[in-house]
């Protein structure tokens, strides 16, 4: 899975043990993650007992001055056993508009990140609220991931079904019906198809413009396996945000996704996209799973530097005990700490961070909406959409 940022998570309890990594994993239990884990370990043997470590300053050669990390409160340490702290406990799901939304994902056969990936925040974005547009993020390409990130609670498979041809027109109907104004589409990974799924993707979105131009589409979207003619293909399709994870900081990039991705691909990836005029490009961060604050500050720059517009960044929650330990809870403070200079220091457009924020979490009101709006009025631009 390409990842709605920050850890795809049941958001049960799970103890911040930094323990070392089971790597050897049963085949009847976990098949495809098993082999995708043998892969990396083949790639790269230290991983077989990798342990995390807590977060602490830099002593390695970092791009921008440690003296920049008076970064506020630090991150919770780590420790055996510990529950979740109460600002990552969320309400059960409920409400009419929850249902409705599940009733019309099944009938129409659709898949959603928010179901599939265990997302904590699922009863608040479904729900709505009087003050706030109830929100979905779909899923397309089907609910299983040629790949196995050690973070993600996606179904993985070397072989999974073939496309649906009629997704793109289905998905077109239930989002025109629903009323909205902002809709996020991402997808599984699909390495087994040549283009990796772009040109779905591409016919999803047009299909999305052609019933209501005014919609704004984000695409949360795979690496496409370094294919940056895919990446332009899915940019130029009409889409409003392209969006694509780096996911952590580059010393921890093996141990917590594929051996298939990398910092430097995903970087290329958002460089490509940014390369189509009007579009905006978005990025995440998965924070707790022993970063440093010079790691983070530096993995910043770097998406800046390829021109990423909005960032976000979240606590990672493990989804099963199967996948990576939370190495530490990180304070809300200093998530305050980190939009702030995201956004001052570093100039995203709009950083939102925070415990529970997910890539696609609450996406049109992440004040993107209004921003895209507000400069396309007073610019003129527009996205470029190629038939």
């Amino acid at each position: 899975m390409n990842g709605d940022g920050q850890g795809f998570s049941s958001g049960v309890d799970s103890p911040g043990v930094a323990a070392e990594v089971p790597i050897d994993v049963s085949a009847d239990e976990y098949d495809a993650f098993a082999e995708l884990v043998r892969m990396a370990v083949e790639k790269d043997p230290s991983l077989r007992s990798t342990t995390p470590t807590s977060s602490s300053s830099s002593q390695q050669g970092s791009r921008m001055s440690s003296s920049l990390a008076m970064l506020g409160p630090m991150s919770a340490e780590s420790l055996p056993l510990q529950n979740k702290p109460g600002w990552l406990r969320q309400k059960a799901p409920q409400g009419e508009q929850y249902e409705y939304l599940t009733a019309q994902m099944g009938n129409l056969k659709l898949a959603t990140v928010c179901q599939e990936a265990q997302c904590p925040n699922i009863g608040e974005c479904w729900g709505g609220s009087d003050e706030h547009t109830a929100t979905a993020t779909i899923m397309l390409m089907g609910d299983t991931c040629t790949r196995g990130c050690r973070f993600c609670a996606v179904n993985t498979s070397q072989a999974p079904p073939p496309l649906d041809p009629d997704e793109p027109k289905n998905t077109a109907e239930a989002v025109a019906d629903w009323g909205v104004g902002y809709v996020v589409l991402t997808s599984v990974d699909r390495d087994d198809l040549p283009d990796g799924g772009a040109n779905h993707f591409a016919q999803t979105v047009r299909g999305l413009k052609e019933l209501k131009p005014d919609l704004l589409v984000e695409c949360l979207t795979p690496d496409f396996s370094g294919d940056l003619d895919a990446v332009r293909l899915l940019a130029s399709s009409g889409l409003d945000v392209f969006a694509h994870n780096i996911e952590t900081v580059e010393s921890l990039q093996k141990r917590v996704r594929d051996p298939r991705a990398g910092y430097v691909q995903s970087l290329e990836v958002l460089r490509a996209a940014k390369e189509i005029p009007g579009v905006y490009t978005k990025s995440s961060i998965m924070l707790g799973l022993g970063e440093t604050d010079d790691e983070i500050i530096d993995t910043m720059v770097d998406l800046r530097d390829c021109g990423v517009d909005i960032l976000t960044l979240g606590q990672y929650l493990q989804p099963t005990p199967r996948h990576l330990p939370i190495v530490d809870y990180v304070h809300p403070e200093k998530f305050d700490y980190w939009r702030q200079f995201g956004e001052e220091e570093i100039g995203f457009k709009f950083v939102a961070s925070g415990p529970m924020v997910r890539s696609s979490y609450r996406a049109g009101e992440f004040f993107v909406d209004a921003m895209i709006r507000g400069e396309r009025a007073k610019t003129k631009i527009l996205p470029s959409s190629s038939s």
